[in-house]
């Protein structure tokens, strides 16, 4: 499964500039550091972080892409620097929990 089919399944808008990729699992937590740590290259981070340094992080680990979940407004230094490394920022409006119940079901797993 790729960024763009998660994209189109799950109704996610796309907020940077980024090529697709493979998606290989998801990983949930609001901590860079808990990212940096278990995150691992091709996975969906999901989180409500929104500042600047979540961009770094997202390229530290490779994932695929980084959605913020409950409607957070992502401010648009976050989305330059994203553009600027080819990081897929992805929102939605839906709780952490229940975006991963549907990435669940396409059948995406922690990995």
């Amino acid at each position: 499964m790729t960024t763009k089919d998660v994209i189109e399944k799950v109704g996610l808008k796309s907020l940077s500039k980024f090529e697709h990729r493979e998606v290989q699992g998801v990983f949930v937590s609001d901590m860079l550091s808990d990212v940096m740590a278990g995150a691992k290259s091709g996975n969906l981070w999901v989180t409500v972080q929104t500042h600047k340094s979540i961009v770094p992080a997202a390229n530290l680990v490779d994932v695929s892409a980084v959605i913020i979940t409950s409607g957070k407004k992502v401010p648009q230094e976050t989305i330059d620097l994203a553009n600027q490394h080819n990081i897929a920022i992805l929102s939605t409006d839906l709780p952490s929990f229940e975006l991963v119940g549907k990435l669940y079901g396409l059948g995406l797993v922690s990995s």
